[in-house]
Order: C-alpha cells, then sequence, then structure tokens
C-alpha cells in the first residue's frame, strides 16, 4: 500500500476538460493535484520547477502538444506521464513515447481507475529501487563494511554436481551467519554490487553477481525475467499484461515486479 502522495500536474488547453478531470481524480485520495497548465511551454516549466510524481498531459495543444513536451525533458528525469486526447490514431505513438498509459476522451471511469492502478505499482517500484540504493550507500558508507559472500551448503556432504544446486544460503555478516532457505526466497534483485534477496518478508544482502547467481539457482524453480531480476517460479501468484506489450508478475506476497521484453521466454511458463 502506497502512503506517500502523488503529487500530480494536469495539463490540458481546455478549463471544462481540466476542471472535468479533477472532479474525476476527487475519490483518489492518494492523487494530490499540485496544479494545472493551459499549454506546453508552462508545463515545461511547472514540471522543472515542482517535479510532480505524475503528469495527466493532453496531446493536442496549440505550440507544445504533449509529444513536444516529452521530449523537450527527455534528458532529465521525467514524472510518469499519462497521456489523454480525444482522437485514438494517437494511441501507438503516445505509447511509443514511454507513457504509462493513454486515456481517450470523454474519460471512462473504469479506464481512469486502470491508469491509477498502473501508477500506484510505478510509484511502489521506484520506492523500493531508492530504498534498495539508499541501503547500498549505507554498506559502502561503513568504515568497515561486513563482508557477505555464498558459502557451501551447510552439509559437508554435498559436494555438488554440475546438476545439483544450492538448497540453502550461508550469508556472513559481522561475525554472524544467516541462512537462507533458498525455497522461501520470493525474488532476487541487483543493486550495484550487490544482490538482494527477498524472503519471507525479509531482505538479505550480499556482494554477487547476477550472472553467478543465477548459476547457484535452479532454472526449473527460478527464472530471470530483467536483467537485474530472477524470481521463484513457484512464488507467481499471477501475471498480466500492462501497456508497451509488456507484463507483469504478481508474487504470492503482494510484490509487483516487471518482466522484460527480453525474457518473454519466460512467460510462456505461465500461459
Amino acid at each position: 500500500m502506497i502512503n506517500k502522495k502523488i503529487r500530480t500536474l494536469l495539463v490540458d488547453d481546455e478549463p471544462l476538460a481540466l476542471r472535468g478531470l479533477e472532479l474525476r481524480l476527487e475519490p483518489y485520495e492518494d492523487i494530490e493535484i499540485i496544479g494545472s497548465c493551459a499549454n506546453g511551454r508552462e508545463a515545461i516549466k511547472k514540471i522543472r520547477a515542482e517535479r510532480p510524481d505524475l503528469v495527466f498531459l493532453d496531446i493536442q495543444m496549440p505550440g507544445f502538444d504533449g509529444f513536444a513536451v516529452v521530449k523537450a525533458l527527455a534528458k532529465e528525469q521525467m514524472p510518469l506521464i499519462i497521456f489523454a486526447t480525444a482522437f485514438d490514431q494517437y494511441a501507438i505513438k503516445a505509447f511509443e513515447t514511454h507513457a504509462l498509459d493513454y486515456l481517450l476522451k470523454p474519460i471512462d471511469e473504469d479506464r481512469l481507475q486502470e491508469a491509477i492502478k498502473k501508477v500506484r505499482t510505478a510509484i511502489q517500484e521506484r520506492i523500493t529501487i531508492e530504498q534498495n540504493a539508499k541501503l547500498i550507500n549505507l554498506i559502502r558508507s561503513m568504515d568497515k563494511p561486513p563482508t557477505f559472500e555464498l558459502s557451501e551448503i551447510m552439509n559437508a556432504q554435498t559436494t555438488a554436481s554440475d546438476h545439483q544446486y544450492e538448497a540453502y544460503l550461508h550469508i556472513k555478516d559481522r561475525g554472524q551467519i544467516t541462512r537462507v532457505d533458498i525455497a522461501k526466497i520470493e525474488w532476487i534483485e541487483a543493486a550495484g554490487d550487490y544482490m538482494c534477496l527477498h524472503a519471507e518478508g525479509e531482505t538479505h544482502i550480499l556482494r554477487e553477481t547476477m550472472k553467478n547467481m543465477a548459476k547457484r539457482l535452479d532454472p526449473e524453480i527460478f527464472q530471470r525475467v530483467h536483467r537485474s531480476t530472477i524470481i521463484n517460479i513457484a512464488q507467481v501468484a499471477s501475471l498480466e499484461p500492462v501497456s508497451g506489450g509488456k507484463y507483469q508478475i504478481t508474487l504470492q506476497s503482494g510484490a509487483k515486479l516487471p518482466v522484460s521484453r527480453n525474457y518473454r521466454d519466460v512467460i510462456a511458463r505461465f500461459l
């Protein structure tokens, strides 16, 4: 659940359209409207000054249209963009511009609700990435940072052959060893030079590369779905398509993870 207010900017050259969108967004308590703009140039200035989380951006505007606004901000930290227009021929171009979603005027309540769900998911993913980055920076800032390593399996008899995979990971942190049951791992993500292992509501950190980690895990159970993410297939609750031909996996814990287009072969396991 997202407690953070989603700071939202509305951009449309039609006052009635702006007012209509404001009214439709009122039921969403986490959406905080920080202002509105009537043209593209004003929107660019406002986005740079206010740094909103989300922008509802009309495509057809005199002067700078919605696409021109995105192009002008392309090399900067972009907010999430939801395009809106009365003409559906812009849909393909909207997604090619990497918009989070696309709404056709007059805006349908169900489609708006769907778009807000995508926003919440994207915001939560961004928060998770930022938290992981802060955690890694904290580790690096320590005078004597802990050494994390992948140990052999606890049982000395397990001199693993090429077809055996580890059942446990033993993570050493300043003299204390934590034993992590691999079967309980939900997903693993890369964060800088470290890996974050998510299992049973806890996050364990160790120094390891994605490539080496993948070699230690049974590919029948663990699959890479993104260049920085490995998931436990047994923990998958659902799979759903999202914008731009991509997919999103929801784990049994409720965690939502994106599936990269480069790993579409993994999707075939669930279809």
